[in-house]
């Protein structure tokens, strides 16, 4: 949870860094520009960077409406870092555990072998150890708790991917909203002029347009990083049932040889 709420304060400061300097671009793109009489004809104008045209972008698309789309894209990559982060902290060496559990049960019995699974990271570790807890009742309730246990370790692993797939659906969904109100916008600018002119109409389309890609660039991008994650889990999953059947197995022995 700590670090959740670290991630989401630092992307935190960078959104309002993001608005700070946006809302001063917008302020100096308000004012009328102050012609310059002395400045020669043929002298080419400055190449806006990168970051200069996204802002420029951005409040052409109207504020109003981008500031929804970045608001769906800065929680959607907070959320999928936190995650990435995550989801790898709990990646865990299995053969390497399962070897130091044999081992433990060999030398120091059950108890040796749960100091290992407690001071191991992950939840592979943590199915582990609920199994050898009810290792006194057989082996049997051994296999129940770890399936019943690995459903709660599963639950964990999926937590916040329901937010991810909001703001996959809702960017589009709000650059589209951006593009019914642009055309909008664009129908009456053209019954107010009564023509139907390049000019009178680009203002409202360019609207549309932009909040359109806003808005898909959201989805694309929230979508990969979900599509990882899933895979990331279906990884991790998949370790956790082999993983457990190889320690029914151990046990199993363990006890035969006994």
């Amino acid at each position: 949870m700590k670090k959740q709420f670290a991630i989401l304060f630092f992307l935190g400061v960078l959104l309002c860094g993001s608005i700070a300097t946006i809302a001063q671009d917008s302020t100096a793109t308000a004012k009328p520009a102050v012609t310059e009489t002395a400045v020669a004809s043929d002298e080419a104008p400055a190449e806006m960077t990168f970051h200069q045209q996204v802002k420029d972008y951005f409040i052409q698309g109207g504020v109003p409406f981008m500031w929804p789309i970045l608001i769906c894209m800065i929680l959607g990559l907070a959320i999928s870092i936190e995650r990435i982060i995550t989801l790898n902290m709990a990646t865990t060496n299995t053969t390497k555990l399962l070897a130091q559990i044999e081992d433990a049960l060999a030398k120091g019995g059950v108890e040796a072998a749960k100091n290992v699974t407690k001071n191991t990271r992950g939840p592979i570790a943590s199915i582990f150890t609920q199994g050898l807890m009810r290792a006194s009742e057989g082996v049997d309730m051994v296999e129940k708790s770890v399936v019943s246990y690995g459903g709660v370790e599963m639950g964990k692993l999926e937590r916040g991917l329901i937010w991810i797939s909001l703001f996959i659906s809702l960017g589009p969904m709000l650059g589209f909203f951006g593009t019914v109100i642009g055309m909008v916008f664009a129908f009456d600018a053209i019954e107010a002029a009564g023509d139907i002119s390049p000019q009178v109409v680009a203002g409202g389309m360019k609207v549309a347009l932009i909040t359109t890609v806003g808005g898909l660039i959201v989805g694309m991008v929230l979508q990969v990083l979900y599509n990882y994650l899933v895979s990331k889990i279906d990884t991790l999953v998949n370790s956790m049932e082999d993983a457990s059947i190889s320690l029914v197995d151990i046990l199993v022995k363990h006890k035969l040889s006994k």
